[in-house]
C-alpha cells in the first residue's frame, strides 16, 4: 500500500523555501506530496492573505509539475463549518477515515514546527494517525535540547529507513534529506513593506500574483 504525503501550512505567502521541501519529500520518498494550505490556524495570528488568495498562490506555485498536487480540504472544511477552527488532528482524523486504517499517512513539516508540537491541538493524538516527515531550517536544529514531554512522545519512534513509513499506517518520524534553505514567509512580508528585495525567495508566478493583487502592504505606483 503506497504512502500518502501531506504537506501542511498556512503557506502565507508560499515560497522557494516551501517548494524545497516539497520536492525533497517527492524525490527521497518517491511518491506525490500534496500540499494542503490550512484555514485560519489557532495557534497564530490570522494569515495577511486571505484563504483564497493563499490557494490560489499555491496553485500558481505548483503548476503542472509532477509529483505535486493541491488539497484543499482544510478550507473547504472551513466553508461548511466557519464556527470550528482548523486543527491538524481533524485533518488527520478525515483523511484515516476517508483512506481506512492501514493506509500509511505522513505529515510533513518544518522542524520548528516539530518542536512546537505540543502546544498543537491534541498533539498526542497525532502519532496514532500519521507519520511526521522533518525537514530541517536553519535555527531550528533538532540537535537543540528537546522539551522533556516531547523527547518523551519521539522516543523509539525515528525511522532508520524511508520503507519504515510503508510498513505502518503511522506513528514513526524520518529526517528529510534536504539541504537547509532560510526563507520564510514572515521574511517575505517583512521585506515587501520596507521596499526590500522580496521577488527573489518566491516562485516567479507568486511574485507576480502579489504584485497585481497589492498583497502584504506591497506599495505600487
Amino acid at each position: 500500500m503506497g504512502l500518502r504525503i501531506h504537506y501542511g501550512g498556512t503557506f502565507d505567502p508560499v515560497h522557494l523555501g516551501h517548494m524545497a521541501i516539497a520536492r525533497a519529500a517527492r524525490d527521497q520518498l518517491q511518491v506525490a506530496v500534496r500540499l494542503l494550505p490550512a484555514a485560519d490556524p489557532p495557534h497564530r495570528s490570522a494569515p495577511g492573505a486571505t484563504a483564497p488568495q493563499r490557494a490560489a498562490m499555491l496553485a500558481l506555485a505548483i503548476g503542472d509539475e509532477p509529483g505535486l498536487l493541491l488539497d484543499l480540504r482544510e478550507l473547504e472544511r472551513a466553508r461548511r463549518r466557519p464556527d470550528i477552527p482548523s486543527y491538524t488532528v481533524d485533518t488527520l482524523r478525515e483523511l484515516r477515515a476517508e483512506l481506512g486504517p492501514r493506509q500509511p499517512i505522513a505529515w510533513l513539516v518544518g522542524a520548528d514546527s516539530l518542536l512546537g508540537l505540543p502546544g498543537w491541538h491534541e498533539w498526542e493524538a497525532l502519532f496514532g494517525l500519521a507519520h511526521f516527515i522533518v525537514a530541517d531550517r536553519p535555527g531550528s536544529s533538532l540537535e537543540h535540547r528537546l522539551p522533556a514531554t516531547l523527547q518523551q512522545a519521539l522516543q523509539g519512534r525515528w525511522a532508520v529507513h524511508e520503507r519504515e513509513l510503508f510498513n505502518a499506517p503511522a506513528g514513526r518520524l524520518l529526517h528529510l534529506q534536504a539541504p537547509l534553505r532560510a526563507e520564510s514567509a514572515s521574511e517575505v512580508r517583512q521585506r515587501i513593506v520596507a521596499g526590500g528585495d522580496w521577488r527573489a525567495l518566491l516562485p516567479a508566478p507568486v511574485a507576480d500574483y502579489i504584485a497585481d493583487q497589492g498583497l502584504y502592504g506591497l506599495r505600487t505606483g
